[in-house]
């Protein structure tokens, strides 16, 4: 086996590089990781929440490896994993979960409590999030394999639908995610907040979920015009006027049944405004169009130091939310990590079985290693695509 490694590192604000690194072995610092396993990546996705750190907005350190969204074949296993073996394709959560801890056992694998010393919950190549390297790389190690990885039933078969299943590691199950917390159900009415990659994947899940009408929102027409070529009704928030009125000329009604919100905190003002940044503005809107009683998905990331803030309280992660507003109106508020293996598996069995087709929904575009910083660059532009890394050629063109 070869100890050849290369992978995306982040080298300062607005700076990635393709650079070697080293080769993954079985270890946890200077212990074994006997319960580990080494995967060759077969595809790893630039998601949005890895351009907050690469814009500079978090405390990330130069030399972090990155790329938390993962598919891979396993080609090492440690003698203590049982039930997967080399040879198989294998989903990779974006949470690192050990499935020991009283989170993981009650089912929130997003704040494990033993795979971060700093805080619960923990992420491939994520600052703040654990230390662990990231998995835009030829290989990387998997800790906890047994209970972290999800293995494909038929391998040829994944590879034959590897576009949609590699957006089972964080963007599927995290929209869904927004929309199950949001109460998404049959006949709901849904606004997603955000046209990205997430909010796409939101306004597919909210689909699935059986919604009667989804509205997107976004400031750039290139992803509205891919929310609406799957049926998503948009709005463009660049342009003036009451969102609620906007929203009744749509639904006949001010407000809607569920609110997802997938920007998070670098976002910006509406109507002329739309320039500058309101990082409680999405929070604020969720609580104004939302009716009574109704609930709000939170996917968005939210940090607690955004160094490239433009307030000294938003620095600290502090924002100015009407917060009475939806208190008054008995709102549910349903924040932090997806815990991604809680979606997975019937993801799965959605995409292998025909019944959504979320790379077409997001625009999934495979791209190689080396063009992994141009891909940043265009991700950052706003271009209307999930940027999908193949490190090692294994999808068929």
């Amino acid at each position: 086996m070869s100890a050849v490694n290369r992978g995306v590192v982040y080298k300062g604000p607005g700076n990635v590089a393709v650079e070697s690194i080293a080769y993954p072995e079985l270890a946890l610092g200077n212990r074994k990781c006997d319960h580990g396993v080494i995967l060759k990546v077969v595809t790893t996705n630039i998601c949005g929440s890895d351009q907050h750190m690469v814009r500079g907005r978090t405390t990330a350190p130069s030399g972090l490896v990155l790329g938390h969204e993962i598919t891979g074949l396993v080609i090492e296993a440690g003698r203590d994993v049982e039930f997967i073996k080399p040879g198989d394709l294998v989903s990779v959560p974006f949470n690192i979960a050990c499935g020991r801890c009283r989170n993981c056992k009650e089912g929130r694998t997003g704040i494990c409590l033993n795979v971060n010393p700093a805080r619960p919950g923990a992420a491939y190549g994520y600052v703040d999030m654990g230390g662990w390297v990231g998995g835009q790389t030829e290989y990387v190690m998997v800790p906890y394999a047994d209970f972290n990885l999800l293995k494909f039933p038929d391998a040829d078969q994944a590879m034959e639908k590897i576009r949609d299943l590699t957006l089972l590691s964080d963007i599927f199950p995290t929209g869904f995610h927004g929309c199950v917390t949001a109460g998404v159900g049959p006949g709901s009415t849904v606004y997603i907040a955000g046209a990205g990659p997430v909010g796409l994947a939101a306004a597919v899940s909210a689909q699935l979920l059986g919604a009667a009408c989804v509205i997107v929102g976004d400031m750039i027409e290139e992803r509205l015009a891919q929310a609406r070529s799957f049926g998503c009704e948009t709005l463009d928030l660049t342009q003036e006027g009451d969102m609620a009125d906007r929203i009744e000329a749509i639904l006949g009604e001010r407000e809607v049944d569920a609110f997802v919100d997938c920007v998070g905190f670098e976002a910006h003002a509406c109507g002329c405004n739309h320039g500058k940044e309101a990082p409680a503005t999405v929070l604020n809107s969720a609580m104004s169009l939302t009716r009574a009683g109704g609930q709000i998905g939170i996917p968005g990331l939210y940090v607690t130091e955004d160094p490239g803030a433009a307030d000294d309280a938003a620095k600290q992660g502090a924002l100015s939310m009407r917060f009475g507003l939806g208190w008054a109106k008995s709102h549910s508020f349903h924040t932090g990590q997806c815990p991604v293996m809680k979606y997975h598996r019937p993801l799965m069995q959605a995409i292998l079985f025909g019944k959504v087709n979320i790379a077409d929904a997001v625009n999934v575009q495979m791209i190689t290693l080396d063009q992994a910083p141009r891909g940043y660059a265009d991700f950052d532009g706003g271009a209307a695509k999930k940027f999908v890394i193949d490190p090692h050629g294994s999808v068929a063109a």
